[in-house]
């Protein structure tokens, strides 16, 4: 039995001039001379491969369904750039940016995997991922469904002769296209597909099946098409309003449904079906009596999915009635809203992901795609609608086998390396992103292929666990990275924690923390037990940054213990305490001398004449204040709005060639302004000291800075001055 879509005579085969007559009725207006120096392309440049698709035969595919004039365009443009016989920049200029988008797409789709897995078994779930990839990685949904007809073109060319290539397409087809297919609402492609592949991996099943139809396609058609007319002329008669669609179940449906089922073909009551769309739930009912009067129906057949909904939410009524000739049709009878969610919805069945939640920008890429088949029209709002809105928080990358890995959107080379597995990612040294070298802070794009390099032993860097530093976007890669940690020596990890304890002490300019306070915040019992955590990474050290101000020792026991006076209170009864903010009317300034920054604790100055000047609680000059002006001294509290204060930094370092520059660029890519800034070079021994005035939010951010610029080459020192 063949498949009605299956041509002796290729179309590739047809003359020239035929072919402008056929594609010159093509959808769409205007613009005839570049579909037609399009189609000359694709004829003066067929492949030579027999087994290589034809992008004339793909293009009739695609015509059929009636697609728009530039999916046309650019498919019939596939071989001429897939051979390099056209540039990317003559695309552009002859046939416009859309297009050549399109057929960049499409060359990805093509070209993007080395080689088709021989042996089947990577399950749904690597199936599904493969799919999201594809969805996500174009611009235009239309690319897909160029890809689509190109896997159905390759597939008839395959089932001549099946070996174990046509296999291993085949499978993959039943795998990941053929249900994409299904979700893309293209019913033809998708059956086709099915039984193609089916054809070729079962071919004595198949054989089997078609001949216990004992009628070919053509003839099942027609039948439908009877029985269809009948139905229609009974529902006006009624005055009811509907839509009718049949389509007879194609071979690979029937295998499937009597393997799962267990049934004998004879036992088949839905080798036919047809679809009755209503506007209104109580109209289902009243089609559902005119189809039994006319034709008796089988009631062990008959459900009611309306009344009582299948778990994945389906509503439909099912019916099977004996029609003429005494063969038996399935009536399927639904409101449009019930079709859109049969064929959009969950029920739509490669929804593994989150229990099937509907993904609406999906829904509307997709939907988008199946209005321009049904409409036929260049509507330039609507094909702004298919610019891929998919995904927009996850990254799919592949494997140097070709495997999809999802990962969330802002996702490292390291990050892929411990999705693969725990010791990958411990061991992992450097990456490679399409055959090129990068660094392990890289943040992944969809459809790259991703080479991790490993080391046989060692384990993670500590400046992983450290988010400000960038190489691990994801909490579950963190989290593996901490347990190693965590896993090695107490002792270790407690010396490790007094180095960074010092480190972060020496940056935010604190001599002598107290060590059971910081303790006490992080809910740790001990402080050897607060060291083992900030030496594990379970303590990072812009937290440590943010907690080392607030428990420095206090400014009462170091300068008075009596009780301050207040400011006098301003004008309009308005409370005494001062705000950096500025309430209350008081005149407030940042003191140079110590320059405070939101997160240090800090102490206010009554001056004559110049408000209140903001110091840092353990600023030399509150330490060093003689007694009779520490009166004059206020509690002052920082405002909570967001504010941006002056800071000093001292960077020493070995002089290299572009130094200044990846300092420059931290700062650049941090959003970082420098006040001001001053370098001087030792020449003697090619030292380097910069000091420099930024402006930042508070002492979490001034850490995370430090962190980035103490990571770079030749940098020996940073930490907070004075100023």
């Amino acid at each position: 039995m063949k498949h009605t879509h299956y041509h002796k005579k290729h179309v590739s085969d047809t003359p020239l001039h035929e072919l402008e007559a056929r594609f010159a009725s093509a959808p769409g207006e205007g613009r005839d001379e570049q579909l037609l120096e399009a189609l000359r392309t694709a004829v003066a440049y067929r492949p030579e491969d027999p087994q290589r698709p034809c992008a004339l035969d793909v293009a009739e595919i695609l015509r059929l369904l009636g697609v728009d004039r530039e999916t046309l365009i650019a498919t019939l443009l596939l071989d001429a750039f897939l051979d390099k016989r056209l540039s990317e920049a003559r695309l552009r200029e002859h046939f416009g940016e859309a297009v050549a988008a399109l057929v960049r797409s499409v060359h990805w789709m093509l070209t993007f995997k080395e080689e088709i897995p021989r042996e089947s078994g990577a399950g749904p779930e690597q199936a599904e991922r493969l799919r999201r990839l594809l969805l996500a990685v174009v611009e235009d949904v239309r690319a897909v469904l160029i890809k689509l007809a190109y896997r159905v073109q390759r597939l008839r060319l395959l089932a001549a002769e099946p070996d174990d290539l046509a296999r291993a397409y085949a499978r993959e087809t039943l795998e990941v296209f053929a249900p994409l297919a299904h979700r893309l609402g293209i019913g033809q492609l998708k059956w086709e597909m099915e039984d193609l592949s089916f054809r070729i991996l079962e071919p004595s099943e198949y054989r089997r099946v078609a001949k216990l139809l004992e009628e070919s396609r053509t003839e099942r058609e027609t039948y439908i098409r009877e029985f269809m007319e009948r139905l229609e002329t009974a529902l006006r008669a009624e005055g009811i309003e509907a839509r009718v669609l049949g389509r007879p179940k194609h071979i690979y449906s029937i295998w499937r449904k009597m393997e799962r089922k267990q049934l004998d073909f004879e036992e088949l009551y839905d080798l036919r079906a047809v679809r009755v769309i209503v506007d209104r739930i109580p109209t289902c009912y009243t089609v559902l009596g005119v189809v039994h009067s006319l034709w008796p129906h089988i009631p062990q057949e008959f459900d009611d999915y309306i009344a009582n909904p299948k778990d994945n939410g389906y509503q439909s009524l099912h019916t099977a009635v004996i029609g003429p000739r005494a063969k038996v049709v399935e009536v399927q009878i639904r409101t449009q809203a019930m079709d859109d969610f049969a064929e959009l919805g969950v029920a739509a069945h490669w929804r593994y992901k989150e229990g099937g939640r509907e993904d609406q920008a999906m829904g509307r890429a997709i939907g988008s795609l199946r209005r321009l088949l049904e409409n036929r029209e260049d509507d330039e709002a609507l094909m702004d609608s298919f610019r891929s809105e998919l995904f927009q928080d996850r990254v799919f990358v592949l494997t140097p086998k070709g495997d999809v890995v999802d990962l969330p959107k802002g996702a490292t080379p390291l990050d892929f390396a411990y999705a693969i597995h725990t010791e990958v990612g411990h061991r992992c040294r450097g990456a490679k992103v399409d055959g090129r070298i990068v660094p392990l802070t890289y943040t992944l794009r969809s459809g790259q292929r991703v080479e991790v390099l490993t080391t046989r032993q060692g384990g993670p860097s500590r400046d992983w666990i450290n988010p400000s530093m960038g190489y691990l976007r994801t909490s579950r890669a963190r989290s593996k990275a901490r347990s190693w940690f965590k896993l090695q020596d107490h002792d270790r990890n407690l010396q490790e924690g007094r180095v960074i304890l010092d480190r972060e002490c020496q940056r935010m300019g604190v001599a002598n923390p107290d060590l059971e306070a910081l303790a006490k915040r992080f809910h740790q019992p001990t402080k050897d037990e607060f060291l083992v955590a900030v030496g594990a990474g379970d303590i990072t050290p812009a937290q440590l940054a943010g907690a080392l101000q607030p428990v420095a020792p206090p400014v009462e026991s170091l300068v008075s213990t009596r009780r301050r006076k207040r400011a006098p209170a301003p004008a309009g009864g308005e409370k005494s305490e001062i705000h950096i903010r500025g309430v209350g009317n008081l005149l407030t300034q940042i003191a140079r001398c110590c320059r405070p920054v939101p997160g240090d604790p800090i102490i206010g100055f009554i001056t004559r004449g110049k408000g209140v000047t903001i110091h840092r609680r353990d600023c030399v000059n509150i330490l060093r204040m003689p007694p009779e002006k520490k009166v004059r001294l206020v509690e002052v509290s920082w405002g909570a709005e967001p504010r941006s204060y002056p800071v000093n930094i001292r960077i020493e370092a070995f002089d290299r060639q572009g130094l200044l520059r990846d300092i420059t660029g931290v700062l650049a890519n941090d959003r970082i302004n420098v006040l001001s800034a001053n370098t001087r070079t030792d020449r003697s021994d090619q030292t380097v000291t910069m000091e420099l005035t930024l402006e930042v939010e508070g002492s979490a951010q001034l850490s995370a800075l430090m962190d980035k610029i103490g990571a770079l080459p030749n940098i020996t020192s940073v930490r907070r001055s004075a100023g």
